[in-house]
């Protein structure tokens, strides 16, 4: 009989954000996917593991050898339904046998390090990739909410925004490391942002001034 796949989110980081279901079912795991440090941080002697690189086709080969025998649990940073491996799992495997922990993720964290509501925030992310002009356009009382990588950081990012029409003075939250001991969160505007040292694979949140 054909086990489960359980998509566990373990949170933006610090492991008092991880949730007891989560982490429960981590800990009873037979079969464990994660990133390099998600493994090196949660997996034990007796799980046999597998890490989730560019290699993604041996990941889902892992998975499709592994079911029959017992559930897998596939770790996912941050919460399994914003940008993650999930889609690629229910693409090869039938969602009947998907379940999903849901967690926090970095962007809600953001937010609320912030005391903002996420609402009615448009969120995207330049993390691999760039979203179309139209999100990215200045309108009243818009927020962006953004994950960022290297290429796209809080500078690059900046002076995109305000060729799409956002003042200068529009203020920006470069926000880093969130719940880890070394977390920054630095606010600014984005005439001020595209001059600083760039911050890369951060959460930016962008508002009018």
């Amino acid at each position: 009989m054909q086990k489960k796949i359980i998509v566990a989110g373990i949170g933006p980081g610090a492991k008092n954000y991880i949730t007891p279901a989560a982490l429960e079912k981590i800990q009873s795991a037979k079969f464990l996917v994660g990133g390099k440090r998600a493994l090196a941080e949660f997996a034990t002697e007796n799980q046999e593991t597998c890490a989730i690189t560019k290699d993604l086709n041996a990941v889902i080969n892992f998975i499709a050898e592994k079911i029959s025998s017992g559930e897998v649990v596939v770790m996912v940073s941050g919460d399994p339904g914003y940008y993650s491996i999930l889609d690629l799992l229910r693409k090869n495997f039938n969602s009947e046998i998907i379940e999903v922990i849901p967690s926090i993720s970095a962007m809600q964290l953001a937010f609320a390090k912030l005391a903002l509501t996420w609402q009615n925030a448009t969120l995207l992310s330049f993390h691999g990739r760039r979203p179309s002009e139209k999100n990215l356009k200045f309108e009243p009382q818009k927020i962006l909410g953004m994950l960022t990588d290297n290429e796209f950081n809080s500078a690059t990012i900046s002076e995109i925004l305000l060729q799409n029409g956002w003042s200068e003075n529009s203020n920006i939250a470069i926000c880093a490391r969130l719940s880890y001991p070394d977390e920054k969160i630095i606010c600014t505007t984005l005439k001020n942002a595209v001059k600083m040292e760039p911050v890369k694979n951060c959460i930016l949140i962008v508002k009018e001034g």
